[in-house]
């Protein structure tokens, strides 16, 4: 039976995707009001398929995955190893963080490894690519520029070249002319993921994907582009500080929550083997409110320096603001120190930073940035050579972290001959770290900060 088209009216949210009958004025799943556009859409009438037979999952063969690696070793390494052929790589950004320039130094390694690499520019003019292109020294002979908005161009340029590797930048430019929505639209996105996930597939060819980010610091476009792409990248930094973060909140083919760093320059993006270093370079020793402490991130360990300046208020709502941790996990601790320590942090404006813009999530950094606190509110100095680790609980006591082990290393390496940890953690290393560290355990905010300048 063949099936019919039929065209039907839907109005859709801007902001998540939602789909609905009729026009309101608040979205039910954001929240955001006047977010519902009207969309004209074709509609196909379900078929009837028929599925492949199933069969046991023990018979399924095995087959070792082929990966192609570049000269950006942390980049392979974020990818798990190499890029897998078919795998469809999304890489979000806010806008001016470098995504284009990261990208086509990608395509331009890998087109150095003898593989055809088409990359295809929406935003900017095949010259305008070739300027960046000169000034980075991205000039492979491997590597074809294609400047067009048309996905049906793009699909007739892969045909002609048959290339091993596909870079769009951007997803949220182009557009296919039978879908009845504007470049950028959520339709629009949602279909050409779609598109490029089955070229990908069919071709056994890599696809990288430049998305924008919105105001919020989401990926532009619905949730679904996230779903459907086998890996996710965010590139994140400051755009004034020299160096950039890459992370992988999603693979399919490697370990997620990673974390690969590098340094802009003029002639472009440079791997940064030591962070460690990077943060710390240009740390002043015996400051008031600074410490250091040790981040997880993957697989990788690195030191950062925690800021904080506590000073009194003359607003009826003093500030708090943070650059670098989450806002709630500070008001956290401000009330800690105010209950347990009986600090008027109530009364004091409160700013803290993790220097060179940096982001960590995890808790394992709250003893540093209490024992900064303290030492700004106190003006204190901590000792210099001294490591703060450990998670604050609401009743003041130090909770133990995480593979400890990798974060006494680095500060080891770095020269640092103190680590303040839990208890816990201590009683568990001390043997093993007798002789190279000093571990001095705590258990308390109180005693944390009674001894954090010895």
């Amino acid at each position: 039976m063949k099936s019919t088209l039929k065209k039907t009216s839907i109005w859709r949210c801007t902001n998540c995707g939602k789909i609905a009958t009729k026009w309101s004025g608040m979205c039910p799943d954001c929240k955001q009001w006047n977010t519902f556009v009207e969309e004209e859409k074709q509609v196909k009438n379900p078929q009837v398929s028929l599925s492949k037979k199933a069969v046991a999952i023990h018979t399924i063969a095995q087959k070792d995955i082929d990966r192609m690696e570049g000269s950006f070793p942390e980049f392979d390494r974020l990818l798990g190893g190499g890029v897998v052929p078919g795998a469809l790589v999304l890489l979000g950004g806010p806008p001016g963080i470098g995504k284009s320039t990261l990208l086509l130094q990608v395509a331009h390694t890998y087109a150095e490894k003898g593989h055809k690499v088409l990359y295809v520019s929406g935003e900017e003019s095949m010259e305008q690519v070739s300027l960046r292109a000169r000034r980075i020294n991205a000039l492979s002979p491997n590597l074809f520029v294609l400047s067009s908005t048309s996905y049906h161009a793009v699909e007739k340029a892969v045909d002609e070249l048959n290339p091993d590797f596909l870079c769009i930048d951007s997803i949220q430019i182009l557009y296919k002319e039978e879908v009845p929505s504007s470049p950028g639209s959520i339709v629009q996105v949602k279909e050409l993921a779609h598109a490029f996930m089955l070229l990908a597939k069919k071709r056994a060819m890599a696809t990288f994907l430049i998305g924008h980010v919105t105001k919020t610091g989401d990926l532009a476009g619905p949730r679904l582009l996230e779903h459907l792409v086998d890996t996710v990248l965010e590139f994140e930094g400051d755009k004034n500080q020299g160096f950039r973060l890459l992370r992988s909140i999603k693979n399919r083919f490697g370990s997620t929550d990673d974390l690969a760093m590098f340094q802009m320059r003029e002639t472009g993006l440079y791997e940064v083997e030591n962070p460690s270093k990077l943060f710390l370079e240009e740390r002043r020793a015996l400051c008031h409110g600074s410490s250091v402490t040790a981040a997880i991130e993957g697989g990788r360990a690195f030191l950062v320096e925690v800021q904080a300046l506590v000073t009194k208020s003359f607003l009826p709502s003093p500030s708090r603001k943070s650059s670098g941790i989450d806002q709630n996990r500070l008001s956290l601790l401000l009330a800690v120190l105010e209950k347990r320590l009986g600090y008027k942090m109530h009364a004091s404006d409160v700013f803290v930073s993790l220097i060179g813009g940096i982001k960590v999530r995890e808790p394992a950094v709250d003893l540093a940035v209490l024992c900064a606190l303290s030492s700004s509110f106190l003006q204190k100095p901590l000792q210099a050579s001294t490591l703060f680790l450990g998670e604050v609980g609401l009743s003041g006591e130090i909770r133990s972290s995480p593979r400890m082990e990798a974060r006494l290393n680095e500060g080891m390496h770095m020269g640092y001959t103190q680590e303040k940890i839990p208890e816990k953690n201590r009683k568990h290393l001390q043997k093993q770290w007798q002789g190279k560290l000093e571990l001095v355990g705590v258990e308390v905010v109180e005693k944390a900060v009674a001894e954090m300048g010895d």
